[in-house]
């Protein structure tokens, strides 16, 4: 009975550690973001510094080169995003009007075949300029990230430093615990490699094919499904959204329908077919695992916590599986 009572206490007294952890990381999850998204910016760069350094150039020299190519990279996406969200902020009143329209002459078109819609109500629930403020909301929110990118910059180098000394240090601790930390880094590497690798392709074909639809801003549209690609599940859908309206606004109801519907036909060739047979499953987790992970690392950090819940769920998995 004694037994029984302590072990009872003892669960009591880890749920209630669990939960003053959880409170701590969500109140602390403005430092945490950061650090998060800069050791996985660190792991997906770690290949091309391991690789510059296989080929003979000192550790800052490798560092400067990564950094090079990150910044140029980064130097763009801010420059494509300030100029988009500034041109986009111009239109608006344009594209208000548009959209207005078009929702009038869908109202006539239904009300052809006997359809009766409440025009007010349907105004109100679609307001144009609610929908366009929605648009030029995800690109601010979009720019807010990179905001953060100096201090993710530095965090970043000295991350791929330390790294390139990692296994010296753990040589000093027992074998297990080595090649436990090992197996972490293997496999969140292998993930955010090869993630990164079909998003980058799928935002590739995203901005091909609206440019050949004519869809504005088509390489900042095809950014955000790179970006959002890594969020599983939902993350192609919310993608969509911004362009799908856009091209509402744009050329009308049937172009919208065959945008949403090119979404659609990528999302499944590069989702559900090239991404498990590249990917394995090696991963092991499950659809409903992978979902509630999201739900879950969402609630706790936010929409940087969606974009990385896969890479903490494989790291919670193996920790927990020692």
């Amino acid at each position: 009975m004694a037994h029984s009572s302590k072990s009872v206490g003892y669960m009591f007294i880890v749920m209630a550690s669990v939960v003053i952890v959880l409170a701590g990381i969500k109140l602390a999850a403005v430092i945490i973001m950061p650090f998060l998204l800069s050791l996985f910016l660190a792991i997906i760069l770690a290949p091309l510094f391991e690789w510059l350094k296989a080929r003979g150039l000192p550790d800052g020299l490798s560092i400067f080169a990564v950094m090079l190519v990150f910044v140029g990279l980064l130097g763009m996406v801010t420059a494509l995003v300030g100029n988009s969200v500034q041109d986009f902020n111009n239109n608006l009143p344009v594209y208000e009007a548009k959209l207005s329209q078009s929702m009038k002459e869908m109202i006539l078109f239904l009300e052809g075949f006997g359809i009766d819609l409440p025009n007010e109500e349907l105004f109100m629930a679609f307001d144009p300029k609610t929908t366009m403020k929605y648009i030029a909301g995800t690109l601010k929110n979009f720019g807010s990230i990179i905001t953060n990118s100096f201090m993710i910059l530095l965090m970043v180098i000295f991350m791929l430093l330390e790294m390139s000394h990692f296994q010296d240090k753990f040589r000093v601790t027992d074998r297990e615990s080595m090649l436990h930390m090992q197996e972490i880094a293997d496999k969140i590497k292998h993930y955010m490699v090869l993630k990164t690798g079909i998003s980058m392709v799928t935002g590739t074909v995203v901005a091909l094919m609206l440019m050949a639809v004519g869809v504005d801003y088509y390489i900042l549209w095809g950014l955000v499904a790179f970006l959002l690609n890594f969020i599983p599940n939902i993350g192609s859908i919310i993608a969509a959204i911004p362009a799908v309206l856009l091209a509402l606004v744009q050329f009308g109801v049937g172009t919208a329908a065959l945008v949403g519907v090119g979404y659609v036909i990528v999302n499944i060739i590069f989702g559900s077919i090239i991404e498990p047979k590249i990917m394995g499953k090696g991963l092991g987790l499950s659809t409903l695992v992978v979902f509630l992970s999201l739900i879950f690392w969402g609630w706790l950090l936010g929409p940087i916590g969606m974009l990385l819940s896969i890479p903490l769920t494989i790291m919670v998995k193996i920790a927990l599986d020692v």
